[in-house]
């Protein structure tokens, strides 16, 4: 298939030969929705901690004597019952929040999304993206030329003035190809590739 190369003013200037298995798949939304919650889910960490019942503080007397009061037995103030007693299944620090996703399903994912972006016009294809400074100005104002606003970039290969000019606009991103992630691809309105990121994807997702 082909895609639309642009100008630095954002006009359609020529076409780029793509592959039709990575930018002309149908759309499986069940199979992004997978990858995105499984690509969130494995970011996550085990930081909660909570406290069972032989973790609080409390006293090993029992409370009242087992019989002859009228209340219910008591053992011990740790009782899950009791307020300040342990929970019933604390969280750990331990807990593991992984999804597992086949390396195949992975790929056919982004795919699916890359060809989704192209279908809806929001890919966007140019012959090169660099800065000649690390300049945020500079690359607000090359966005802007484009008739751009939010924007996730892609290059084969991070360049580092453009990394560092887009630190401090909060609606570009730049990736490389190798770490180009689902939700980010989601996320954006607009995605521009680079031709060699375009053939760099090819090498990766074929």
């Amino acid at each position: 298939m082909e895609l639309k190369l642009i100008n630095e003013q954002g006009q359609s200037a020529a076409t780029v030969a793509a592959s039709d298995a990575l930018f002309g798949r149908e759309y499986n939304e069940s199979l992004v929705h997978q990858i995105v919650v499984a690509y969130k889910a494995n970011g996550r960490s085990g930081t909660r901690a909570q406290k069972g019942r032989s973790d609080v503080r409390h006293s090993q007397k029992k409370p009242w004597r087992q019989k002859g009061t009228g209340r219910a037995r008591a053992g011990d103030t740790a009782s899950p019952l009791w307020r300040g007693g342990g929970k019933i299944f604390p969280n750990l620090p331990d807990e593991n929040f992984s999804h597992k996703v086949n390396r195949k399903m992975y790929r056919a994912g982004i795919c699916s999304i890359l060809s989704q972006l192209a279908r809806e016009d929001r890919l966007k294809v140019v012959e090169d993206f660099s800065l000649d400074a690390p300049k945020t100005k500079l690359l607000a104002q090359k966005i802007r030329q484009m008739g751009l606003t939010e924007v996730l970039v892609i290059t084969d290969a991070i360049e580092p003035n453009l990394l560092l000019s887009a630190r401090n606009l909060p609606n570009v991103m730049v990736l490389d190809a190798a770490h180009a992630d689902p939700v980010s691809l989601i996320h954006f309105q607009h995605v521009i590739l680079t031709k060699k990121a375009v053939a760099k994807f090819e090498e990766i997702l074929k």
